[in-house]
């Protein structure tokens, strides 16, 4: 296991007493890692064309004698000032027109020739200088990437992109439906990027506009990759994603990296004590990013050990949570738990941001006390590191149709709430401790029993047949409200909703109706139902009004002009099964349609236990030997009997029956042989 941090040995370079003591300190915090350069351009290349490696050389020898690894990091996230004067144009221009001045990070422009040779150069020297050197490990491309620029280059970029996709401005035209407000554009240079003071009506131009940023973005990390492949081809490549970002599709970075890895910054302890909504959102994402490479381990590469200072209130740790939420992190996946940052900066922007080594500069902290237990225990988890799960559950959440949502205007501007929907979807699963990957809706899908699709709004080409196909083969397939109205280019199906997805579910919507935040209605399950399910459940916001073409009613409405009219069906296609619920249901209703789901489908749970609440239970194996984490986000102490089976605390070595004791905020690892 990797642990360790972002260090910014650049920063300290008139403190030399500071930089001996970081080594101690390192190797007393069981950190055997360290990110390093990753905002240092001005330390490497103080004027243009003058390169200063020796600070490098000799931290990356001092790493190397003391047995601490490199990250190395190319410096693109933040370009010096010298750069920013001699050359303007690389820096960004936003969308009012007007070029950024110097300062902050990422305000440069991915499609500037000359930015994109500073950083190529920069990149050649690093790799032909340190490409084979023993502490480093691997490359840790920029910082965060993000954001967008609308300069001269950007929009002939964009053109560029525009007709390599299209081909010719008649069927340009007909994608984004430009007949609408008479805005049929009839020469090339016409097209614009879609900004507040021009064209933003239109939403194909909207969503090819965001697959471009994400593309031109990708194709800078690429041109970043190539001369440090070139010089050593073993050794792996990453770039540090982030919690939730929209406004990239990390989907398009997984071929050009060789390991995925994220920064998560929870707001622990917001919520009065029991943490378990949020963690099961940060599971959620750590899902995402095992996901982006097929289940591979990811890597944990940034979080804080103690409290960040951006957030709206920066509250510590309590005591027990930094080893739950790093190990959280290794149960979903993660080979690795680093931090930003080694130790404070003494100024400027992240001063007072958590770290390891805080400015008192010793180890006579409880945040340095809380690492050194963490690094000792990871150090007990080697055999964990490479092993992976392949759950049976998938969920889409798929970058392009969020873009879609949220910019479809109607039907409830007031909030359609697409990743809440995606929440409420996978919170069951976790609280049951079934894994489940989290994927694009171009994934493949024939490894799972179940895929979980909430608001499928955009149904990209061949996706519809795919699901089709999936539940024909004895698949089982869940779908909500508001799926398959538009294609790729945002346009609108005109065979009925869901699109692509009506014969599969059986249904056709006709009319959805948007309810006030005062409103609600009744979901009534039918007696005798196929999920053995009863009762009623209260749906608010949407509800959608439904037909059935072959599909049978398992619930109905209770109120309104379409009581008695469908809220929940089934339809059987083939060998499997495909469910549609029509309302945004209250969480009762989601959680007892999973879970009777999950039983029905003999779908597998990590533990064959009933959880308390606030518990969850996540896995890894390697075929022979399964690593069970079980995870206790609540306040106070809870238990669960084991299911029968042969365990062993892998910390500890203890062998486990009965009754496992979990204290507030804390996980336990089990080991047991594999069936």
């Amino acid at each position: 296991m990797l642990h360790g941090a972002d260090y910014n040995p650049d920063q300290w370079q008139k403190y030399p007493e500071v930089l001996e003591e970081d080594i101690r300190l390192m190797k007393l915090a069981h950190c055997n890692v360290m990110s390093v350069g990753i905002f240092a351009w001005a330390a490497l290349e103080p004027e243009e064309g003058v390169f200063t490696f020796d600070w490098l050389d000799s931290l990356l020898d001092k790493f190397a004698a003391s047995g601490i690894y490199a990250l190395l990091a190319t410096p693109s996230g933040a370009r010096p000032a010298w750069m920013s004067q001699k050359y303007p144009e690389v820096l960004r221009v936003a969308q009012n027109g007007i070029r950024n001045l110097h300062g902050a990070r990422h305000n440069h422009c991915f499609s500037s020739p000359v930015y994109r040779e500073k950083v190529k150069i920069m990149n050649t020297k690093l790799a032909e200088r340190y490409a084979h050197h023993p502490a480093v490990i691997g490359w840790h491309i920029s910082n965060e990437y993000s954001g967008e620029c609308h300069c001269n280059y950007c929009e002939e970029a964009f053109r560029g992109w525009l007709q390599n996709k299209y081909g010719t401005l008649v069927a340009l035209n007909d994608a984004w439906w430009t007949t609408f407000w008479s805005h049929t554009y009839t020469d090339w240079s016409q097209v614009e990027s879609p900004t507040a003071r021009g064209e933003k009506a239109v939403h194909g131009q909207n969503v090819d506009w965001r697959r471009f940023v994400t593309d031109q973005t990708v194709d800078f990390c690429r041109n970043e990759i190539e001369p440090l492949r070139a010089a050593n081809g073993e050794l792996p490549v990453t770039t540090n994603f982030m919690l939730d970002f929209e406004p990239l599709n990390y989907w398009k970075f997984a071929d050009l990296l060789d390991v995925i890895s994220w920064d998560a910054y929870p707001t622990w302890h917001d919520k009065g004590g029991d943490e378990s909504e949020l963690a099961a959102w940060i599971g959620f994402n750590h899902d995402v990013f095992r996901s982006l490479k097929g289940g591979k381990p990811f890597m944990l590469m940034e979080s804080t050990p103690s409290m960040t200072n951006w957030q709206p209130v920066s509250k510590l740790k309590r005591p027990g949570m930094h080893m739950l939420s790093s190990l959280q992190a290794v149960a979903h996946g993660s080979d690795t738990v680093q931090y930003f940052q080694w130790r404070k900066s003494r100024g400027s922007s992240e001063k007072l941001h958590g770290a390891v080594v805080d400015h008192v500069g010793h180890e006579n902290t409880r945040v340095f006390r809380d690492v050194a237990e963490l690094g000792a225990a990871l150090g007990k988890l080697s055999e964990v590191v490479g092993t992976s799960v392949k759950p049976e559950v998938a969920l889409i959440y798929d970058w392009e149709n969020r873009w879609a949502v949220k910019d479809s205007q109607g039907p409830r501007n007031g909030g359609l709430h697409y990743e809440e929907t995606a929440k409420r979807h996978y919170r069951p699963f976790w609280d049951l401790g079934v894994p489940v990957d989290v994927i694009d809706s171009e994934c493949a899908f024939d490894s799972y029993k179940l895929i979980v699709a909430p608001m499928l709004y955009m149904v990209r080409p061949g996706v519809g047949e795919r699901i089709e196909r999936f539940v024909e083969n004895g698949g089982t397939f869940v779908a909500t409200y508001w799926s398959g109205i538009v294609d790729e280019n945002d346009l609108c199906f005109l065979n009925g909703f869901p699109g692509p997805m009506r014969k599969t579910l059986g249904i056709w919507s006709e009319e959805i109706d948007s309810l006030h935040d005062h409103d609600s209605n009744r979901v009534v399950m039918n007696d005798g139902n196929a999920l053995g399910l009863s009762g009623e459940y209260s749906a608010r916001e949407l509800c959608d009004l439904i037909h059935l073409e072959g599909a049978e009613a398992l619930a109905v409405y209770g109120e309104d002009f379409y009581a008695g009219r469908p809220a929940l069906t089934i339809n059987k296609l083939g060998k499997g099964k495909a469910y549609y619920i029509a309302s945004r249901n209250e969480a009762a209703f989601t959680n007892a349609l999973l879970a009777r789901i999950v039983e029905q489908e003999g779908i597998k749970r990590v533990l064959d236990s009933e959880l308390p609440p606030g518990v969850t239970a996540q896995l890894r194996t390697d075929g022979d030997s399964d690593y069970v984490f079980v995870s206790n986000f609540g306040a106070e102490a809870a238990s669960l009997k084991l299911d029968g089976r042969r365990y062993s605390d892998l910390l500890s070595g203890v062998d486990l029956e009965g009754t496992l004791a979990l204290d507030a905020y804390s996980c336990r690892i089990l080991k047991r042989e594999t069936k």
